[in-house]
């Protein structure tokens, strides 16, 4: 079959980058005998081919090769054959739905026409469901769930699996399997669910089959979900994870006290040129995949299941954050993350519960934990003292420079730590982030953070302000740290940065850094006439070639030097450019003397973006009054309806208004009574800002 190749016109198809004629190259090397030239032919293909899960006509063709590929004896590599073939399948029937247009801007059949193919082919899932291999007979599994259409077969086929799989991976992929073809096939709902049911309840079966049979089901029929569901669930976990034997008296333990009780660190090597910054965002993003836990799929399964049910999943959190099992502690800690974040509430609990993860024995799970905690800034007040505890423990124990310690694990958690501290406005992070400062090790981290400790200012601007002066601005791409530093230096507002501040907006002006210096510009706006003396290089960029760079100047023309006058009309000009809505945030700013201003901003609440309208009906508010109150609500009310994100600039400007805001009570009531978090990126910060502003609007009109 691998030598009918040729005989497709490749050149005739597109991938995601372009014509497809490469695909008969990879598809060769996927049964190549080195394994290093398989790997790269299934990421070129995965890549290319397959991108971000997309099926283009040439995917579609190249189905009977890796479907003669997989039924080869010979084939090297036959459980990424069928895992690919799982793969294109199954995102095929996600979009079978919608209509799809190849990269030339073509409609698409190759999607359904994927689909179709698989399915008539499905019995490859059932060979390979019985095959030796666990790598093949796991894709396998699953394909028997997704793409087999006889109801009675499959349910058969994977009752019959489970009887026959030893392995806890392969048993839970059939319970979960057979969840997803209920959810599918409504035929094989029935038979499935009441199997489910049954294993639920079956006391002589393994806990990890009750658990994920419980789960599954469900899944499957929420409805279901009863007072002792989650008890259950909680009771097989424990079952699942016994608490440890405990020590003979005087044994120790041979990992020695650094050891990470969950998983070893991977070790990581950063390439010389590489920022930092970069490096440890690649980590991230790596340990954000890792699992730990066989059971850990399944629970996020049943906290998605549980959904809007925050008692009964507190309940489960608790059980897992407290499991004996560190691989079960640490999974959960991304789970707890997920609800406070998503959920509004009381979560105090779940956060103490974070903070029992700090535990210096186990740095890999603190490290987690304090990252965590550093990412609630506006929930995670009742962590400060354990936090910390944390820090001055790390520090008596390895010194004062443990900030720099060797110890991959050990220094990472204590800087998460120190920089949720930091973000908390505690002055206990503060002898760190001198010695990252002052030594520059991982200088950036520190900079990070440093902008919450107002009260220390004395201290820390004249550091971030020497760091600014060093940066090399004539670079074509300018040190990662820049933009940091001059944050840094806004959020502060002390008068000793202001020369590092204007001398960075002239060096970066000269060498046209235009990003760098509306940056810098900006931040000397924040400090307002305070920074007047930078007026004599901001105002020459109020004609800078970057229209970014020439908003900021204006805007920075009027915070600096409060004349009207001479702002005005250069933002009135900008209002025609896609900078407008930052021309008419200012223009609100300077309010009645902006009047000349009103026509061209009436004609914004018509603008196709609903964030030009909010911005536009704020100045108009700001600079008419009450003469544009009913229209300013009417926009606002329109846009925040349309787009949720816009609730906090919306907002803001409704508890401006004071009672000419009236009208908009029934729309904020609603807000208020809603259990998911909102407003601009639905995070914890915005969310609580938009609760905050509710609640001052609802008290002031309330009022007699």
């Amino acid at each position: 079959m691998i030598n009918e190749l040729d005989r497709i016109d490749w050149s005739s198809m597109s991938h995601a980058y372009g014509p497809a004629v490469e695909v008969p190259t990879w598809l060769r090397a996927m049964a190549s005998p080195d394994p290093e030239v398989r790997d790269k032919a299934f990421n070129d293909f995965y890549s290319a081919a397959h991108h971000q899960g997309d099926v283009y006509p040439c995917t579609a063709a190249s189905l009977p090769f890796l479907f003669a590929m997989a039924d080869g004896a010979a084939t090297p590599d036959r459980a990424s054959i069928v895992q690919l073939l799982l793969s294109i399948g199954r995102e095929s029937a996600d979009r079978s739905d919608g209509l799809y247009y190849s990269p030339d801007g073509t409609e698409s059949t190759a999607g359904a026409d994927s689909l179709a193919l698989i399915r008539e082919r499905a019995d490859i899932f059932i060979s390979h469901s019985n095959d030796p291999d666990p790598f093949v007979r796991q894709p396998a599994i699953e394909g028997l769930g997704h793409f087999l259409e006889d109801a009675d077969q499959a349910v058969a086929l994977l009752r019959d699996r489970l009887s026959a799989e030893r392995g806890i991976v392969e048993r839970l992929l059939v319970i979960r399997t057979m969840a997803d073809l209920a959810l599918r096939l409504p035929a094989a709902r029935s038979s499935a669910t009441a199997w489910l049911d049954a294993l639920a309840r079956q006391a002589t079966a393994d806990p990890d089959i009750r658990l994920a049979a419980l789960v599954h089901q469900s899944r499957c029929s929420p409805a279901s979900i009863g007072a002792d569901t989650v008890p259950t669930a909680i009771s097989l976990l424990r079952q699942l994870t016994p608490a440890p034997k405990p020590e003979p008296r005087g044994k120790k333990c041979e990992a020695g006290p650094d050891a990470c009780a969950c998983a070893a660190e991977p070790a990581t090597t950063t390439a010389q040129d590489v920022p930092p910054q970069l490096a440890a965002a690649f980590n991230d993003l790596e340990r954000h995949n890792r699992v730990h836990a066989p059971t850990t799929d399944l629970l996020r399964r049943f906290h998605a299941t549980l959904d809007a049910r925050l008692p009964e999943r507190t309940a489960l959190l608790t059980e897992q954050l407290r499991s004996p099992d560190p691989a079960t502690r640490y999974d959960a800690i991304r789970m707890a993350k997920n609800l406070i974040t998503s959920w509004r509430g009381e979560h105090t609990d779940l956060v103490m519960l974070l903070t029992e993860c700090l535990a210096p024995e186990d740095p890999y799970t603190a490290a987690a934990a304090a990252e965590t905690l550093g990412s609630l800034t506006f929930v995670s007040e009742p962590a400060r003292e354990a936090l910390a505890a944390y820090i001055d423990a790390n520090r008596a124990t390895h010194g004062h420079d443990v900030w720099a310690t060797p110890h991959p694990l050990r220094r990472r958690a204590h800087q998460e730590a120190v920089m949720a501290l930091a973000r908390l406005g505690d002055v206990r992070a503060l002898p760190c982030l001198l010695t990252a400062l002052d030594t520059g090790c991982d200088a950036w981290r520190a900079i990070q953070v440093a902008g919450h400790l107002s009260s220390a200012a004395e201290e820390l601007v004249p550091r971030l302000a020497r760091l600014l002066a060093e940066a090399d601005l004539s670079k074509k791409w300018p040190e990662t740290n820049t933009g940091a530093l001059i944050s840094a230096l806004a959020a502060l507002r002390h008068p000793a940065g202001l020369p590092a501040l204007t001398h960075a907006v002239s060096a970066a002006a000269r060498h046209e850094q235009w990003s760098t210096a509306t940056s810098a510009v900006n931040a000397l706006a924040s400090f307002g006439p305070g920074a007047a003396p930078a007026l004599m290089v901001i105002r020459p960029l109020a004609d800078a070639e970057d229209v970014n760079l020439r908003a900021a100047a204006a805007a920075a023309v009027w915070e600096l030097g409060r004349n009207a006058a001479e702002s005005v009309p250069r933002l009135e000009v900008l209002l025609d450019s896609h900078c407008n809505r930052n021309a008419a945030d200012t223009l609100g700013r300077i309010g009645p003397p902006a009047q000349t201003a009103l026509p061209r901003l009436r004609e914004l609440l018509d603008a196709g973006y609903e964030w030009t309208r909010v911005h536009a009906a704020a100045a108009l508010w700001d600079i008419g009054g009450e003469a544009e109150a009913d229209v300013v609500v009417q926009t606002l009310l329109a846009a925040w309806e349309k787009n949720d994100a816009t609730a906090n600039h919306v907002l803001a400007c409704l508890d401006r208004m004071g009672p000419a805001a009236a009208t908009a009570l029934p729309r904020i009531q609603a807000e208020l009574a809603l259990p998911r978090r909102g407003g601009r990126f639905k995070s914890v910060s915005n969310d609580a800002e938009v609760q905050r502003l509710c609640r001052d609007i609802l008290a002031r009109l309330s009022c007699p």
